[in-house]
């Protein structure tokens, strides 16, 4: 028998997981990609319609979506066939870090071969995607990645505070292209997401009213 949604509720996509009406796998573009991503979301991001997470890991066949505040890191980056070199995505680090806070460095020789990399994200807004790495030790001493040249983003839907604060999207598109060479094989992808931003744009209220836009992921 065909399940019947329960009373109020709106019948969700199997894949995207949003309701039928706002489907939005239209937008889903597998895209090659050597390095290996892990996305970490809050808990906060997984009904938020603006999020690109889902999208992000549905178009990345070498991808993982993991949903928490605390995570069991040992085991999401256990390596099954061989050493892998982590990184964690994620700004800089601010020169008055405590020593027990401070990343290790990465290996001699880690980012010579793409394919023995794995790029830990963090999908959250910048007080959640705080809140986690202070919550999850093991991930402040992963090896940071900070973004280069960032171009401005194409995330109209959140209210960002500089014109270079991507979304988790373009963020690992960013990352992924800073890694292995280039973001031509990752175009498709980010043509894709305007297109998906522009969907989600039509279901915002007018401008002046409703709710105050949200921060960026």
């Amino acid at each position: 028998m065909t399940p019947v949604p329960a009373p109020g509720r709106r019948q969700a996509c199997t894949t995207c997981l949003r309701p039928q009406s706002a489907c939005i796998c239209r937008w889903i573009t597998p895209v090659a990609h050597p390095v290996e991503v892990l996305v970490l979301q809050h808990p906060l991001e997984v009904d938020n319609p603006k999020g690109s997470a889902r999208l992000l890991h549905l178009s990345l066949p070498r991808s993982r979506l993991v949903t928490g505040e605390v995570f069991d890191l040992p085991a999401l980056l256990a390596d099954a066939g061989g050493a892998r070199h982590n990184l964690l995505l994620y700004p800089e680090t601010p020169h008055n870090t405590p020593a027990a806070m401070l990343p290790r460095p990465l290996a001699p020789g880690a980012l010579d071969d793409p394919a023995r990399l794995r790029l830990v994200v963090l999908d959250g807004t910048w007080r959640k995607s705080r809140k986690m790495l202070y919550a999850n030790p093991l991930l402040q001493q992963l090896p940071r990645l900070a973004l280069q040249n960032v171009g401005v983003s194409h995330y109209l839907i959140r209210k960002a505070h500089r014109p270079d604060q991507l979304s988790t999207l373009e963020a690992t598109c960013a990352a992924l292209a800073q890694l292995h060479g280039g973001a031509e094989p990752l175009q498709p992808l980010l043509a894709a997401f305007d297109g998906f931003v522009t969907q989600q744009m039509r279901y915002q209220p007018l401008r002046g009213t409703g709710s105050p836009p949200t921060p960026d992921d």
